[in-house]
């Protein structure tokens, strides 16, 4: 499996992240099929939550489908038959939640890419394409969104994606689990 183990690095003061913070992470395989269990999965955490209102609950499920559907159209993730994709969830901070979606790394074959938004599309053209609309449905859902390789060597290239979006519960209720 391509996936490289990571432990996140220790904050300045050299100690963990509250527990709180952080939910255990989930794998599945790199197959389209799996789509309904990310969903599920990810329905099941959230619940474990308080403060999360089910329009961003749904924001945040549709958000996942998504980035899980692209790590497996475009990675690794999806073209070995023994592929994953690592789903995490966290807390970074009060009021925040981001859910992260990891792949395998970049396909053999030439249809593998970073995660972007198609450009260079005329109206018409948008009006018309089948693809390439998701990631601008994640920009337009949550309150942030990026990409970022697993690990950030020169010599790592290739090794897989870490896609996130970060989404904001109301001020009121914040958002701890």
């Amino acid at each position: 499996m391509a996936i490289v183990p990571h432990t996140p690095a220790l904050n300045h003061t050299n100690n963990p992240p509250p527990a709180e913070s952080r939910w255990e992470c989930r794998v599945y395989p790199g197959k389209l099929s799996h789509t309904s269990q990310v969903r599920s999965d990810l329905n099941t955490d959230l619940n474990r939550m308080t403060g999360v209102p089910g329009e961003v609950r749904e924001e945040m499920v549709l958000c996942v489908s998504e980035m899980f559907a692209n790590a497996c159209e475009h990675s690794r993730s999806g073209q070995d038959p023994d592929g994953r994709v690592v789903r995490t969830l966290e807390t970074p901070a009060p009021g925040l939640v981001r859910v992260s979606i990891i792949d395998d790394g970049t396909r053999t074959d030439t249809t593998g890419s970073l995660p972007r938004v198609p450009r260079r599309r005329t109206r018409k053209d948008w009006e018309q394409a089948e693809r390439g609309r998701g990631l601008l449905m994640v920009g337009e859902l949550a309150s942030k969104w990026g990409f970022r390789p697993v690990l950030d060597f020169p010599f790592c290239e290739g090794l897989g994606t870490v896609i996130w979006a970060e989404f904001t519960l109301p001020a009121a209720t914040g958002g701890t689990r």
